[in-house]
């Protein structure tokens, strides 16, 4: 693509970054194939190939960000499935987090925007306030209907049954390896999964210790930054992210660390970019240092002597996180875990394609995000699966909430299969909570 930058512009390292990724791309289009948005609105605005265009008219003018522009860029889930999809590599994720950014500093939005995201910053990253808010959401939830605003509705409706009571496992600690110790790893223990369900935690602690894992819960360590990341709120999300660095370098400086282990696969994706986010800042050599060894929890454990499991007699439907698949190109390894431990493993059709959750996406664009979520369960639910499996809390709740299938995170398949207990979202189908057979 051609672009038409002045020199001056090209001094600002954003701007040249952006430059860089705009003209890697060549019009193919073939990003329109995968993108969920653009299937289910059919509007070229709404691809990857139309969003590009957008920012570099923006960018490139230098112009306050207009309405048409703004609506365009909210409705990107981030899926990154074009970044699979792109023959040329345009790296979209960094680009439309630029965009991002620079619409949060330019465009002053509606009232009720503000007021929403404000709400959600100053909530969803920090464990204690969001149970709170879900207890108050919970209390709310028979009135849902009666709210104006779909994604008031939203945000009451996505309030879980029952609020899990805190899990000490996730306070700063060390946990000792079974037997021999073959790695000392740091686990992010994140912040809207401690509220939403402390089970994958727990498992993971108790599978990782069992595989000759010592685990450190560091201190100082919390949100990764995702959240406020991806709204463009680049102070807020730098500021918690240096928290987690300084955290993780202190380990790793002191009785060293062989891996930064992440069991939602949102936060990873946004870990493994902290050297690029930090790359102009003083932190950058520890944020490259600590993007260097964050790893999702399916990769540790393929290092892991996980042992060969009999056949559970239980097929398990395996849901592909996007952040997973395309942000950290981890596509093969949940299954063959899975497999391993003695599950049978099917995926649904169009594997590839957002179940609609992207962070807070199904908060901020309800609509598409019922959508994508009904298109997901439909396939899942077409293999008549024991289980549902998934490596990420927001994709959890997103398919759990359009489903009587239990659905469960992959950690906690592997812990229950190598000694561990039965997930609890298992128990409660078993007894007929959801109606839902687990064994065949």
């Amino acid at each position: 693509m051609k672009t038409e930058f002045t020199a001056e512009q090209l001094e600002n390292p954003k701007i040249a970054r952006a430059n860089e990724i705009l003209r890697s791309c060549v019009h193919c289009g073939f990003c329109t194939a995968t993108c969920p948005t653009y299937q289910v609105l059919g509007d070229e605005l709404d691809s990857p190939r139309g969003r590009i265009y957008l920012i570099k008219d923006m960018l490139e003018n230098d112009r306050v960000p207009d309405a048409k522009t703004v609506k365009h860029i909210d409705r990107c889930l981030s899926c990154l499935a074009c970044m699979t999809t792109c023959p040329s590599g345009v790296h979209y994720m960094h680009l439309v987090d630029q965009a991002r950014e620079y619409i949060e500093e330019r465009y002053k939005r509606p009232l009720g925007d503000r007021a929403l995201r404000w709400i959600l910053v100053r909530i969803l990253p920090y464990p204690m306030r969001f149970r709170v808010a879900l207890l108050g959401a919970k209390i709310g939830r028979p009135f849902a209907r009666l709210m104006p605003d779909a994604r008031l509705r939203a945000m009451l409706e996505m309030a879980p049954k029952q609020v899990p009571p805190v899990s000490r496992n996730d306070d700063p600690q060390t946990f000792a390896a079974q037997g021999t110790r073959k790695k000392r790893v740091a686990l992010m223990t994140g912040c809207a999964q401690k509220a939403l369900n402390t089970d994958i935690n727990d498992a993971t602690i108790r599978l990782l210790t069992r595989l000759g894992c010592e685990v450190v819960v560091a201190e100082g360590a919390g949100c990764c930054g995702a959240l406020t990341h991806h709204m463009g709120k680049t102070d807020e999300s730098h500021a918690t992210a240096a928290k987690n660095i300084k955290a993780w370098a202190r380990e790793m400086d002191g009785a060293g660390l062989d891996a930064i282990v992440i069991n939602t696969s949102g936060c990873g994706t946004t870990v493994k970019d902290y050297g690029h986010m930090f790359r102009h800042e003083a932190l950058a050599a520890d944020a490259a240092r600590v993007s260097a060894i964050a790893m999702d929890v399916s990769e540790i454990l393929m290092k892991l002597d996980l042992p060969q499991g009999a056949d559970k007699e239980m097929v398990i439907a395996y849901h592909a996180a996007c952040s997973l698949q395309h942000g950290q190109k981890i596509k093969t390894y949940p299954k063959d875990l899975l497999k391993r431990a003695g599950f049978a493993v099917v995926e649904p059709a169009d594997s590839h394609l957002c179940c609609g959750s992207a962070g807070t996406y199904n908060l901020m664009q309800p609509e598409i995000s019922k959508q994508l979520k009904a298109r997901k369960v439909r396939t899942l639910e077409a293999k008549n699966p024991d289980v549902i499996a998934a490596g990420n809390i927001g994709c959890m709740m997103q398919i759990g909430s359009g489903t009587g299938i239990p659905v469960v995170h992959t950690v906690e398949l592997l812990d229950w299969a190598t000694g561990g207990p039965k997930p609890p979202a298992m128990n409660r189908a078993a007894q007929g909570m959801t109606g839902v057979p687990i064994l065949r």
